[in-house]
């Protein structure tokens, strides 16, 4: 698969990441096989957060991979922190640094690729998030630091204090989930489509060099179904298959590709537990539509040029 270097960093990965929330859902051979598939075919960037299955999800991913020193130089990992369901938001020193020792004993690793901190916490204390951030680099256990679902003020408070780069965001973008690009597109014009709901988080990430990493890519609202085959979502499925076509490829690809075809250079975060699928979504990464299909596609979801 084609790779890029996420964010600021050195560290080249694909630019597909294979999202691990569902792993939990699969049993112990449809495990394997799909994550050792997933392998093979390039995609080696697992994203991972220690809510999914309340830790569940990271301890059957060890398994499936059959983790050892060996194999795990072969791979690239993520995992997320700050979440405590049904309880609290926790960026804590405290939190922050059991967490990271759970995810690590649960992946079977000494060390992750990347963290991040998953959602916003209202009463996020930055110095405290920088003290873990240190310990955690200073021990070896984390490589990179980012965060998820965070705007532009948000990131800067961080900032102030966290020395190391912020290297990635994850946030909620798809074909039909456009509002940080709808925004930028009806700039001073009357309407919803014109409401800044993010701080122009789009742009701010391209500027700090911050790779975003869209999750949900083929959902619309949220969590409410994907948008592919879907009659709500007539056009968009006509014209995604129309252009799928010219590029003989599946609407799946289309969908990652129109993705990846934002000059942001932004890395998919997929959910799927098919193989079959993600080989589907990996291929995006040759696929380069013009302008105007991505226009095209753009405005088959429902959006408008003023």
């Amino acid at each position: 698969m084609r790779t890029m270097t996420l964010g600021s960093s050195k560290l080249e990965v694909p630019v597909v990441a294979v999202g691990c929330m569902r792993i939990n859902t699969l049993d112990a051979d449809m495990a394997e096989k799909f994550v050792k598939g997933a392998v093979e075919i390039g995609a080696t960037f697992f994203d991972h957060a220690d809510v999914y299955g309340d830790g569940r999800c990271e301890e059957i991913f060890a398994d499936a991979i059959g983790m050892t020193s060996a194999v795990r130089d072969t791979i690239i990992l993520q995992s997320k922190v700050g979440i405590r369901p049904g309880v609290a938001f926790d960026f804590s020193k405290k939190h922050i640094l059991e967490s990271v020792d759970g995810i690590l004993s649960r992946l079977r690793t000494d060390h992750l690729d990347a963290l991040l901190l998953h959602r916003p916490d209202a009463l996020v204390e930055p110095e405290e998030v920088a003290e873990a951030f240190d310990e955690l680099e200073n021990t070896g256990k984390v490589k990179h630091f980012g965060v998820s679902n965070q705007n532009p003020m948000q990131i800067e408070l961080l900032r102030r204090w966290v020395r190391q780069p912020l290297v990635a965001n994850q946030l909620q973008l798809s074909i039909t989930n456009t509002t940080m690009i709808t925004a930028g597109v009806n700039v001073n014009m009357l309407g919803d489509s014109s409401v800044d709901r993010d701080g122009s988080i789009l742009d701010y990430c391209r500027l700090h060099d911050i790779t975003i990493q869209p999750w949900s890519p083929f959902q619309y609202g949220f969590f409410e179904g994907v948008f592919l085959g879907n009659e709500k979502f007539p056009e968009l499925n006509r014209v995604l298959d129309e252009i799928s076509a010219r590029y003989d490829v599946s609407s799946t690809t289309m969908a990652i590709a129109w993705l990846l075809r934002h000059p942001a250079k932004m890395q998919p975060v997929t959910g799927t537990m098919n193989l079959d699928r993600l080989t589907q979504c990996a291929a995006a990464g040759d696929v380069h539509i013009t302008r105007e299909e991505w226009y095209e596609i753009y405005l088959a979801a429902g959006n408008i040029l003023p």
